[in-house]
């Protein structure tokens, strides 16, 4: 099972930081990419854990996401 943490910027202006895993991938960048294809559609939602609470993220209240980052930023 792979997971990642994004930071998500909602079009308000918040910001949230969730936890989203997939156990039929693998790899947290497949997990990244499907995570960006789903949230691209036009009914896109995904289900992710912000601490311990369960929520739905909608593609259309999202205005950009952040993952964690894996090294140096140049």
């Amino acid at each position: 099972m792979a997971t990642t943490v994004l930071r998500v910027r909602l079009i308000g202006g918040d910001r949230m930081d969730i936890t989203y895993g997939r156990s039929d991938i693998s790899d947290e960048d497949e997990v990244v990419e499907h995570v960006i294809s789903t949230l691209a559609q036009d009914s896109g939602m995904l289900r992710a854990q912000h601490g311990d609470r369960l929520i739905v993220l909608y593609g259309r209240g999202v205005a950009a996401i952040e993952v964690a980052p894996r090294g140096a930023v140049l």
